[in-house]
């Protein structure tokens, strides 16, 4: 347990610079488009006299120096206060709080279901290295690796959902129901199968490969080819031996796919008109919502950050050699 406090305060205090950087560059990126929240607005009202443009700009604050607008921001964000969205007229955070559940939901769900697939579908893979399941696996896999999640979710989404009817089309749960409890439950479980299933099938065959890989590694460590001299039954050397040094760099892999998980996450959502964070970014773009659309990067290497702690934590957990030589954990 102490391994693990100061293992992750390590991890903690390195991320404080990359999440600086994070913010300082998406803010200049920002800045350098044309045009902000006043301009979109004023094209949705059909214009304005210079007084208005003027009282718009200071009430948002727009009418400082950029230098000025990064220091007040970075200040809130120390406070952990995001802003105020100009498109909604509502606090950032408040936005977010209602967004992010859902894309947490489709993307921890993908995430589980690829990995979990994706590492034993792997150690079947490459339990027989060479052998015909493992070719047509692998073979498998690269077809569905090379297809765009998009695509695949509209495919997905006209053959079971406009085709068959057996799913709904699009929402993360059927409005105004007025279902509560475990019947909700069932109804957005229904409304996820398709998102989910989009989304885990393009990483699940990356996982898939990864793990096959570091399987027809293992067969060649001395360890691997001692147990096989000894006698022992291969179903346990898979299990015990190879699998287990083959999950240390697909572990590796779901923590630097974890940025490209929640990018796939943000398009998915837009496919099947989910209201996460994917919906969120378009509005804010739209909107010219600069503040909005910061408080969305700022969560989402949070995010990000966060994921990569556990999977450090569980890398750890399976080879106690990685926190001891950081300094002597």
């Amino acid at each position: 347990m102490k391994r693990a406090i100061i293992l992750l305060r390590r991890r903690a205090i390195s991320s404080i610079p990359v999440l600086l950087i994070v913010v300082i560059f998406t803010f200049f990126l920002l800045e350098s488009a044309s045009g902000d929240a006043v301009d979109a607005y004023l094209g949705s009202i059909g214009g304005g006299d210079a007084a208005l443009v003027q009282s718009l700009r200071e009430s948002y604050g727009l009418d400082r120096s950029m230098l000025a607008r990064l220091w007040l921001y970075l200040s809130s964000l120390a406070r952990l206060d995001l802003g105020w969205s100009v498109a909604f007229n509502r606090p950032v955070g408040a936005l977010i709080t209602e967004r992010l559940p859902n894309t947490l939901l489709l993307m921890g769900s993908a995430t589980a279901l690829s990995f979990g697939l994706g590492a034993a579908l792997g150690i079947l893979a490459g339990a027989r290295p060479g052998s015909l399941r493992d070719r047509l696996l692998s073979i498998g896999s690269l077809i569905v690796y090379a297809i765009p999640s998009f695509w695949l979710g509209l495919v997905l989404s006209i053959a079971f959902s406009v085709k068959l009817r057996w799913f709904p089309i699009a929402g993360i749960e059927t409005i105004a129901s007025g279902k509560t409890g475990f019947a909700r439950a069932l109804d957005i479980a229904d409304h996820l199968v398709l998102p989910v299933g989009a989304l885990a099938l393009i990483y699940l065959a990356l996982f898939l490969r990864v793990m096959r890989s570091g399987m027809a590694e293992a067969w060649k460590l001395d360890f691997v080819l001692f147990a096989r001299a000894k006698g022992l039954a291969r179903s346990r050397i898979v299990l015990r031996h190879v699998a287990r040094n083959a999950l240390l760099p697909l572990v590796t892999m779901l923590g630097l796919q974890s940025a490209a998980m929640l990018g796939g996450s943000v398009v998915i959502e837009s496919v099947f008109a989910i209201p996460g964070f994917g919906r969120l970014a378009q509005e804010a773009v739209n909107g010219r919502d600069a503040p909005l659309l910061m408080g969305i990067v700022v969560t989402s290497a949070v995010l990000v950050i966060s994921v990569n702690f556990l999977v450090d934590l569980v890398y750890a957990a399976l080879d106690p050699r990685i926190g001891a030589s950081e300094g002597g954990i």
